[in-house]
């Protein structure tokens, strides 16, 4: 009888430990960095601008959960845009800024960021520096695109408290630096 009930005190106490691993689970600015850094060499398009050839690529990219208290997520992306004319390439280094409200997608057990607004944006090429508003517009679509069905950040669900999280429904929060994923109350 002790041998039982030792059994049930040890797995309540397991199970109280998981449930209190489950209560919230957080994903940080540098995580969400460190996801989106791996996933910059897809952030490419060749594209046109004024019928000129145009070759858009994302070189880094910086992320702010939760900025002045908004429920948003920043990005800051530097880019390089590649204007091919005459036979000739002309690079140009552009600077973005943007905000986006997160999501988390249940079935695929993710977050994305959606709902993009360009808030700064800034070119530097051969001896211009600037606003161009055309180049903005080319790199919103493009991260626009990207993101509406690429996840900023998906669940590990090999992690078995991880898993039994995502089996709830959760809602996200966003605090300062973090993002939180709860049970639904």
């Amino acid at each position: 009888m002790k041998t039982i009930f030792a059994m049930l005190l040890t797995l309540m106490i397991s199970g109280c430990a998981t449930l209190a691993q489950m209560s919230a689970y957080t994903v940080s600015d540098s995580e969400l960095e460190q996801v989106l850094d791996g996933q910059l060499s897809k952030l490419q398009k060749k594209s046109s601008l004024a019928g000129i050839p145009l070759l858009l690529n994302v070189d880094d990219m910086t992320v702010t959960i939760g900025p002045d208290g908004k429920d948003v997520v920043r990005l800051g992306t530097k880019a390089t845009a590649s204007i091919s004319a005459f036979g000739f390439s002309y690079p140009a280094k552009v600077s973005l800024e943007l905000e986006g409200t997160p999501y988390y997608d249940s079935e695929q057990k993710a977050i994305f960021v959606r709902s993009l607004s360009l808030l700064d944006s800034s070119i530097d090429a051969g001896g211009y520096k600037g606003n161009l508003a055309p180049v903005s517009g080319e790199f919103m679509k493009l991260i626009n695109g990207y993101l509406a069905s690429n996840p900023v950040y998906e669940l590990d669900t090999t992690n078995k408290a991880i898993k039994l999280l995502s089996t709830v429904p959760l809602q996200l929060s966003v605090e300062q630096g973090k993002l939180s994923l709860r049970p639904k109350s």
